[in-house]
C-alpha cells in the first residue's frame, strides 16, 4: 500500500456549494493521487469522480432494514466509494460506539467490498498500549489502522514523533496511519514513520491539504 493521505471533513462544510468549491480547488492542484476525500455522506454523490478516491466517515453495521437514518456499507459502495472510516474517536466518545459495534461495522464494510480505516487511540490518562490492544482485538491484520490519540483531535496538540514511533513499532505487522493535529509543518516527520495520515481540520483548507498531500512526492 502506498502512503495514504485521508481528508476527514467531519460535519463540514455547511453547504453543497462550499463542498464543491473546496473539492474543486483540491482536484485542480493535487499532484499526489494517493488521497482519499471523506466528506459528509450527503455530499458524496455530488463530488465523486474518476481519478480521486472517496470514502465515507462512518457506516451502519447492517446491510438494510428498519434503521431510520442509517447508511449501510452497501449503499456507500454503490455510489462509488472505496473506503470508510470506522471507530473515529468522536464516534467512540460522543456517540458511545463500543469495540463490538465497531467490529460489526468492519465486518459489514468488508462484506460490501469497502476498505475500512479503523481509528484507535487513548485518552490523556489511559495506557496507550492497553487501550490499543483492546481496540484491535480480533481485528484482522490486513485492516488499515489510524492511530489518533483522543487528546490530539482538534486540540492543536499532536503526539510526539517518538510516541508515534513507539505505536508504529508495537503494530509493526499492520498498516498504520497517524491522525491528530496534522499540518504542513509536521506532516513530513509523521510520514517518515507512519503509512499515511488522517487529517481533520487542515483538510478543510484546500491550500494546506494540497501542501500536505504533495509532501509525499518529495519523500
Amino acid at each position: 500500500m502506498n502512503s495514504l493521505i485521508i481528508a476527514n471533513w467531519k460535519c463540514n462544510p455547511a453547504t453543497l456549494k462550499e463542498a464543491q468549491e473546496l473539492f474543486s480547488e483540491i482536484k485542480e492542484n493535487i499532484i499526489n493521487k494517493d488521497i482519499v476525500i471523506c466528506p459528509p455522506s450527503i455530499f458524496l454523490p455530488s463530488l465523486i469522480c474518476d481519478g480521486i478516491n472517496f470514502g465515507a466517515q462512518n457506516c451502519f453495521w447492517k446491510e438494510s432494514g428498519a434503521y431510520t437514518g442509517e447508511v449501510s456499507p452497501q449503499m456507500i459502495k454503490s455510489i462509488g466509494c472505496k473506503y470508510v472510516i470506522i471507530g473515529h474517536s468522536e464516534r467512540r466518545t460522543i456517540f458511545n460506539e463500543s469495540n463490538d459495534e465497531i467490529k460489526s461495522k468492519i465486518k459489514q464494510a468488508k462484506k460490501a467490498g469497502l476498505i475500512p480505516i479503523v481509528c484507535i487511540g487513548e485518552s490523556k490518562n489511559q495506557n496507550t498500549f492497553e487501550i490499543i490492544e483492546e481496540q484491535i482485538k480480533d481485528i484482522e491484520k490486513d485492516i488499515i489502522l489510524a492511530y489518533e490519540p483522543l487528546w490530539a483531535i482538534g486540540t492543536g496538540e499532536n503526539a510526539s514523533i517518538d510516541k508515534v514511533r513507539e505505536v508504529r513499532e508495537y503494530l509493526k505487522d499492520r498498516k498504520v496511519l497517524y491522525g491528530g493535529s496534522v499540518n504542513s509543518q509536521n506532516a513530513k516527520d509523521y510520514l517518515e514513520i507512519a503509512d499515511g495520515l488522517l487529517i481533520g481540520g487542515a483538510s478543510l483548507n484546500a491550500k494546506e491539504f494540497i501542501k500536505i498531500s504533495n509532501i509525499l512526492c518529495d519523500i
